[in-house]
C-alpha cells in the first residue's frame, strides 16, 4: 500500500541520483551484478525509504494514509536507528510479515502482503545487500501523525490475519517456467498489486493473484488513477503486444504512452534495471491476465471529426480551442502525438480511464521525468496548475476523452479544484489520499 507525498518537481532525478550514491559500482540500466542489490531493485527499496538530500534508505519520506500521516524508516544497517540488529528472522519477519524487530505490527503501507511472497534465497540476497553494502546512516526514524486511539498498532495483527497471506509463492503446475517467474515478479517484490489493485473498506487488495479477477485492474492512488493492466481492450492493455509491454517497462514509453506519476519512479529506479528475461517473464504473466472491467466494450476506433475541426480553427467544442493553443503543438490535431516521447492521446488507455484523475492531475502538475540509462527525458509535459483555470481545464480534458473516437466521460470543474487543493504544493494537504 503505498500512499506517499509527492512535491511537484522533486523527484524527477531523485531515486536515480539516490541510487547512484547506494549503488555506485553500477551502470546506468544494466542489472546490478550483486543478488541482493538485484533484489532491492525488484522491489524498488529506494523509492518510499528515501528522501532528497538525506542518506539513501534513512527514511522520513511522509506517506499520507486515510488515519493521518506516517513516516518511512530507516532500513539501513544503523545499530540505533535503522536495522542493523536485526537477524535474518527478524528480517524476514518485518518484510514479509509485517511484524518488526521489537514485536510492534507495520503498517501496510509497507507492502508486506505482496513481499511474502517471495522466496527464502531473494530475502537472504536482500538481507546481505543492506547489512554488508549499504551504508549505516544515525538518522532517527519519525513518529507517526495519526492520533491516539487510531495509532494503536495491535488491531492491525486482526487485518492480517483476515486480509494478508504469509505463503511464498508456489509454481502453478500448469503454467511455464518464464509464466511462472512473471507471476513470481508482479504478485510479490514488483507489488504491482499495492498501486493497481483496488482496495476494499478496509483498505485491502480486493486480489493478489490471476485467480481474482480485482487484481491489477486498476486503482485510485495519489490523485493518480494507477492504469488497468488486463486484458481490456480500451482501458487496459488488450490492443499492446508483447514488444509494446516490454519495451514500456525497460524505458517507460511505447507507442500508447508515457509513464507518470509514481510510475516513474518504478521506471527510474527498478524496471530499467531489470534483466530481458524477468521483463519478459512479466510481461508474458501480465498479457495472460484476461480483462475485467469492460463489459461487451467496442474496440477503440479513430473519428477524425475533432481533427477535422482543428484544422479548419473550427473551436465550437468546449476545450477545443485551449487545446489548440496549449496542447496541439506535442500532441498534434489528430491526437497522435510523436511517439514514443511525446505521447498520443487518441486511443490512450489513461485516456479512456473511467477514472479523469490521472489526466486532470497531469495538466495541472505535469509529471516527473523519466531517466533512462543516465538520461532525463528531453520532452516535459509542463504544467498549467497556474495558466489555465479550472474551468478551462475541466473542458480541455473532457475534449480530449470524447475525441478522435474516445468515448469517456466529461470532467467538471470541482474534479478540477479538488486535485487543484490536493496536490498544492504550498499545502499540508498535498497528495492525501482520496478514497473515492
Amino acid at each position: 500500500m503505498k500512499y506517499t507525498v509527492r512535491y511537484i518537481g522533486l523527484a524527477a532525478t531523485m531515486g536515480f541520483a539516490l541510487l547512484a550514491q547506494s549503488m555506485a559500482s553500477v551502470r546506468a540500466a544494466e542489472p546490478p551484478a550483486d543478488r541482493g542489490e538485484y533484489v532491492a531493485r525488484l522491489a524498488n527499496c529506494v523509492a518510499c525509504h528515501s528522501v532528497p538530500n538525506a542518506a539513501p534508505f534513512s527514511g522520513g519520506l511522509k506517506m499520507a494514509t486515510p488515519l493521518g500521516a506516517i513516516y518511512a524508516t530507516n532500513i539501513t544497517p544503523d545499530k540505533t536507528n535503522g536495522i542493523g540488529n536485526y537477524s535474518l528472522e527478524d528480517f524476514d519477519k518485518a518484510v514479509r510479515l509485517g511484524v518488526a524487530k521489537d514485536g510492534h505490527q507495520l503498517y501496510p503501507a509497507m507492502p508486506y502482503p505482496s513481499y511474502a511472497k517471495m522466496n527464502a534465497a531473494d530475502v537472504q540476497a536482500l538481507y546481505d545487500f543492506f547489512m554488508k553494502t549499504v551504508q549505516p546512516a544515525a538518522v532517527p526514524n519519525k513518529p507517526s501523525e495519526i492520533p491516539t486511539p487510531l495509532n494503536m498498532r495491535w488491531p492491525l495483527a486482526i487485518w492480517n490475519i483476515i486480509f494478508a497471506d504469509d505463503n511464498a509463492y508456489k509454481n502453478v503446475a500448469d503454467k511455464d517456467a518464464v509464466w511462472n517467474r512473471g507471476a513470481y515478479l508482479v504478485q510479490g517484490a514488483g507489488h504491482c498489486g499495492a498501486c493497481h489493485t483496488p482496495r476494499g473498506l478496509a483498505f485491502n487488495e480486493k486480489g493478489y493473484a490471476e485467480d481474482d479477477s480485482a487484481f491489477l485492474m486498476g486503482a485510485p492512488l495519489d490523485n493518480w488513477s494507477a492504469s488497468n493492466l488486463r486484458q481490456d481492450v480500451n482501458t487496459g492493455l488488450k490492443r499492446w503486444t508483447q514488444a509494446d509491454l516490454e519495451e514500456f517497462l525497460k524505458t517507460g514509453h511505447n507507442k500508447f504512452g508515457t509513464a507518470f506519476g509514481t510510475m516513474t519512479e518504478v521506471i527510474n529506479n527498478s524496471t530499467q534495471y531489470m534483466t530481458d528475461a524477468d521483463i519478459t517473464a512479466m510481461a508474458t504473466y501480465l498479457r495472460s491476465l484476461p480483462g475485467s472491467r469492460e463489459k461487451d466494450a467496442n474496440p477503440y476506433t479513430v473519428d477524425t471529426k475533432a481533427t477535422e475541426a482543428l484544422k479548419a480553427r473550427k473551436y465550437d467544442v468546449a476545450g477545443s480551442m485551449v487545446y489548440a493553443q496549449q496542447c496541439g503543438t506535442c500532441h498534434q490535431s489528430d491526437g497522435n502525438g510523436f511517439a514514443p516521447y511525446l505521447p498520443p492521446l487518441a486511443g490512450n488507455p489513461t485516456v479512456a480511464d473511467p477514472s479523469a484523475a490521472s489526466l486532470i492531475n497531469i495538466v495541472l502538475n505535469a509529471s516527473l521525468r523519466n531517466v533512462v540509462d543516465g538520461l532525463p527525458d528531453s520532452y516535459k509535459m509542463p504544467q498549467y496548475r497556474v495558466l489555465l483555470k479550472d474551468q478551462e481545464i475541466a473542458d480541455v480534458v473532457t475534449f480530449i476523452r470524447s475525441s478522435w473516437g474516445n468515448k469517456a466521460s466529461a470532467v467538471t470543474a470541482k474534479d478540477v479544484a479538488d486535485i487543484r487543493k490536493a496536490t498544492d504544493p504550498a499545502s499540508d494537504q498535498i497528495n492525501i489520499l482520496r478514497m473515492k
